[in-house]
């Protein structure tokens, strides 16, 4: 049984067919080509937190594969009418994959502990590896590969930058984190990557001109995300330095790319003129958003299950 809890959970060839099979789905449905790969199977979205993208990209990736989904929100009692285990035990039956959005990453552990099923990270507050799936999805068709190309997030620590510098490890790509004092990735997190790429080249900085040069992408989020509300004001005043604006993406590369993972406060992280540049790749990289979550649901649900039988 293979979960995708983490970008952890898949080797770097791995991950590359994966990028395959979402840049080939994409292909065949621009030719109009839906092929029912995954007829008859059933994903369950169980969700803690709100979601307009994971939600609908799944929801229409298993159409347009054939499969169906449901929507699993708090009115299942997930964690709070019967105990985990009990839950994912009974759930795990009837689902032939479960995209779980979770407040915190133990409780998809959990599930993926006691669930007969496979397990999807679709959000929680370590990672966010399927947002990092569409982003260098979108940076490999905007530059032709990711090898040697260089990335870099202006903001927080957080569980999507967390999974970008993972993500780039893995592929041969320099990241570099613009944040301010005290917001940087864990140095065990950090630890972690090197474990598994000892080659990773990530580079963290409280100076953003100094970040971005070089960057064939700027990436930027919220600089308070769900469940950081009460830190609002704290977080505006320690990220006021950390804006992408022209004068930041004009220190990137000439042909860098803008890339946010949405949704955007537009004005305060980001200003409305790079959102809408020439050069801005938001819309895009939402799309891609569910043909690279159908390259993943093909791969576990069809080549990595049929290795798991062959061996």
């Amino acid at each position: 049984m293979r979960h995708f809890l983490s970008l952890f959970d898949v080797s770097d060839d791995e991950l590359k067919r994966i990028f395959e099979l979402g840049h080939q789905l994409k292909s065949r449905l621009k030719s109009g080509v839906r092929e029912p790969i995954l007829q008859g199977k059933v994903a369950g979205l169980l969700f803690e937190k709100p979601s307009l993208r994971t939600r609908v990209s799944f929801e229409a990736g298993m159409a347009q594969l054939g499969g169906s989904s449901l929507f699993l929100g708090e009115d299942v009692g997930w964690g709070k009418r019967e105990a985990p285990q009990d839950f994912s035990r009974v759930i795990g039956q009837y689902l032939d994959v479960i995209v779980c959005r979770a407040k915190s990453h133990d409780k998809v552990e959990t599930l993926a502990k006691y669930a007969d099923t496979i397990i999807i990270n679709g959000l929680t507050d370590l990672c966010h590896p399927c947002q990092a799936l569409a982003d260098l999805m979108t940076i490999r068709e905007e530059f032709g590969s990711l090898e040697g190309q260089k990335l870099t997030f202006v903001g927080d620590g957080n569980n999507v930058s967390r999974s970008l510098a993972l993500a780039c490890a893995k592929m041969d790509m320099t990241f570099s984190l613009a944040h301010p004092k005290g917001y940087e990735i864990e140095q065990e997190f950090i630890d972690r990557i090197l474990a598994v790429s000892p080659n990773a080249k990530i580079e963290q900085t409280t100076d953003p001109i100094a970040a971005v040069e070089g960057a064939c992408a700027v990436y930027t989020d919220v600089w308070a995300s769900m469940g950081q509300e009460a830190e609002q004001a704290k977080r505006e005043k320690d990220f006021a330095d950390f804006q992408v604006n022209q004068k930041l993406m004009d220190a990137a590369a000439k042909d860098a790319i803008f890339l946010h993972c949405l949704p955007a406060k537009r004005g305060q992280e980001v200003t409305d003129q790079v959102m809408d540049c020439k050069t801005s790749r938001i819309v895009e990289q939402a799309g891609n958003r569910m043909h690279a979550q159908k390259g993943l649901l093909v791969w576990l649900l069809t080549e990595a299950v049929d290795k798991v039988h062959l061996d």
